[in-house]
């Protein structure tokens, strides 16, 4: 079984993911790096940032000595985004990047995403070099060679700076609820909206080590849509636990999701000439009515396989501007090279602020399809392409829905299980849909 997934490597903290495992990793991360370094007289560096998940304190530790041991000088952030990190890394020209996160996951679990120098994602053929190193022998440094580490105290600071720029039009008029997972947004969500001009009602902004993305933040909406109506609040953002997605809640309690963000970024972007050959990419599970939503706009689309990091290569490949995924990862290449929550939402306020319509006109504007996703567990789920009865199953279903419809079943890139998604013109239809997909896979892969 593969050790990295389609976002670094993710499990159970303490039994999946060890700090002896998260040494050796780093420790064959490093050696990747200093061999493919072009300046042998450099002294590579690495910037390490975590969430606010008290096992990401053992892991970060394991990390840190791992790289350092290997003549790495490593520069400590601590609690920051996902995409703080990759910025960082770009900005000061460090060769490594190391977030340890597991993102929307619960507390127990976490993970390790890497990011190369530029802070890109890894791509599968390094991490691939990487996995292949783990545990091999090899002559350890001593003396001046060894890694150094130091506390970055300005990194919070810079990664402000950095949201801050991409504002021309200022938040001031608005009402927002953040809901910041009491994740790693927790300290620069409200700042970067408080200084772009919003009135800010920060919630869940307390983490301990035990509480993120405990029944809130972008997997709980409900939370947010209690306070944003109570409030009275222009609308409510929802971030997950490292920050790189963002999700939203309209004035009226409606749920904004990562489709509906990108039909109304799509749309502004293109009013103000910046979506380039107008063109969005997107991944395979966004939603039919986004589908419908770009092409009634004159919007081209291209898809991917499931991943921001996907969206971006085809991105990077084609020169694309904006891209993302219904989950609320957004990539505008413009501003970053990561999805990025904080981002998304100063873009998606400015909107509001620009256009003089409220978040409910903008999103209406996509209508999105009833959609029905079952998450079928404790199955084989490298063996879904070679069974037939599960073809055969989803081209009837195909056939049944026709254009008015869709049907996707995939295997989870970081959680053990199999996905069955599909879209119908009712909610009953997909559901009926669904459920008898579901059960098709699980009687033939269970």
């Amino acid at each position: 079984m593969a050790l990295f997934g389609t976002d670094g490597i993710r499990g159970l903290a303490n039994r999946d993911l060890t700090a002896e495992l998260a040494l050796n990793v780093s420790v064959a991360a490093a050696h990747i790096l200093v061999e493919s370094s072009s300046n042998k007289d450099h002294r590579p560096t690495a910037i390490v940032g975590q969430d606010s998940r008290a096992s990401g304190e053992f892991l970060e530790a394991a990390v840190v000595a791992g790289l350092t041991s290997a003549g790495i000088n490593v520069y400590r952030v601590g609690v920051l985004p996902t995409p703080a990190i990759a910025h960082l890394v770009a900005e000061s020209g460090a060769d490594l990047g190391v977030m340890i996160s597991a993102s929307h996951n619960p507390m127990p679990d976490n993970g390790i995403k890497l990011f190369a120098r530029g802070g890109g994602k890894l791509d599968d053929a390094i991490e691939a070099r990487i996995e292949a190193r783990i545990g091999e022998a090899w002559d350890r440094p001593t003396g001046l060679n060894v890694g150094r580490v130091i506390n970055d105290e300005t990194a919070t600071e810079r990664y402000l700076t950095h949201l801050l720029a991409s504002v021309e039009t200022p938040l001031k008029g608005l009402k927002i609820v953040v809901d910041c997972a009491n994740g790693a947004s927790s300290f620069v969500a409200p700042q970067a909206y408080q200084r772009a001009g919003a009135e800010v009602i920060a919630i869940f902004n307390q983490p301990n080590g035990w509480n993120i993305n405990d029944d809130c933040g972008s997997t709980h909406l409900h939370q947010l849509r209690a306070a944003v109506l109570k409030e009275g609040a222009d609308l409510g953002i929802a971030h997950d636990g490292d920050a790189d997605r963002c999700l939203a809640i309209d004035a009226a309690g409606n749920e904004v999701d990562g489709d509906h963000i990108l039909t109304i970024l799509a749309r502004g972007f293109k009013d103000r000439g910046i979506l380039k050959r107008n063109t969005v990419v997107t991944t395979v599970m966004s939603n039919l009515g986004f589908i419908h939503a770009m092409k009634e706009s004159g919007i081209k689309l291209e898809t991917t396989a499931v991943g921001d990091r996907y969206v971006l290569e085809n991105m990077l490949a084609n020169d694309y501007s904006l891209g993302g995924e219904q989950s609320g990862h957004v990539i505008m290449r413009g501003f970053a090279n990561t999805g990025d929550g904080v981002l998304t939402a100063l873009a998606l306020m400015q909107e509001v602020v620009r256009t003089g319509k409220t978040l409910q006109e903008l999103a209406s504007t996509m209508v999105r399809f009833p959609q029905v996703l079952i998450n079928v567990k404790d199955v084989a789920k490298e063996k879904l392409q070679m069974s037939t009865p599960i073809s055969e199953a989803v081209k009837a279903a195909e056939n049944r829905l026709g254009d008015s419809g869709r049907v996707l079943l995939r295997a989870s890139g970081t959680e053990p299980l199999i996905r069955v998604m599909v879209e119908a013109a009712s909610d009953s239809l997909a559901q009926e849909v669904a459920r008898e997909l579901a059960d098709i896979v699980k009687s033939e892969l269970g």
